[in-house]
């Protein structure tokens, strides 16, 4: 028997700490309230360290790559903080994702499946008998499940890759307004017609649906977005 020497690299332990602390990092920061108070999110190394349970240079390069993504931005002298947009970018940015997302629903009519259609009602039906107004954290994390499922619906992961990095503001911003002004009434409504549209498979429907659903608020954050000032 012979054996045939194999060219391989020494695994880089750094490199492997790097990459499992960028994905927490992120997961964490996808999660995080950006909006829910004016104060700034300043992420402390020496914690993270801590917290992660690696030195911090691993935590330094995953920092690296979040910044080069935009999800964090390093000011000299002061540190590292997640960012936070601002009310014009936030409106530029709700037009792009009204764009991504009515894109989606017009992919999904063509190529979602029916269990991923009964899927999407069966997250409306679960406040058919119940006053979102009065469940408004519970409802929040309904509504933004249904978005993010419209997006995978799609099948298409460039749509869902683009829309990542938006949606940690998307989020914020959706927790912070979904209980003013009854929106979260006029959701219910909206996403039970644009499941009906997807339904009958719809494309021009669905899409059109889903877009005004979501410049609506684009024009919620114009006339009352002050806490993004």
């Amino acid at each position: 028997m012979t054996y045939q020497d194999i060219n391989v690299k020494p695994i880089e332990t750094e490199s492997s700490f790097r990459m499992k602390a960028y994905k927490a990092l992120k997961a964490a920061i996808m999660e995080m309230d950006i909006y829910s108070h004016s104060e700034e999110i300043r992420l402390e190394e020496r914690q993270l360290s801590e917290k992660l349970g690696v030195s911090r240079t691993p935590i330094r390069e995953a920092m690296t790559l979040l910044e080069q993504e935009g999800f964090v931005r390093s000011l000299p002298r002061r540190g590292i903080f997640v960012v936070r947009k601002t009310k014009q970018e936030i409106l530029e940015m709700i037009t792009v994702w009204a764009a991504l997302e009515g894109m989606a629903a017009r992919l999904a009519c063509a190529v979602a499946t029916d269990a991923e259609i009964r899927r999407l009602r069966e997250n409306v039906q679960a406040f058919a008998n119940r006053d979102p107004e009065e469940f408004v954290s519970e409802y929040s994390d309904n509504n933004l499940a249904f978005h993010k499922l419209i997006i995978r619906m799609s099948g298409c992961d460039l749509i869902a890759e683009t829309t990542e990095s938006l949606f940690p503001h998307m989020r914020g911003v959706r927790k912070v307004t979904i209980g003013q002004d009854h929106r979260a009434q006029r959701s219910i409504v909206d996403h039970a017609r644009i499941v009906e549209a997807l339904e009958a498979r719809d494309p021009d429907l669905a899409e059109r649906l889903v877009r005004e659903h979501t410049l609506g608020l684009a024009k919620h954050v114009e006339a009352h977005g002050e806490f993004l000032n």
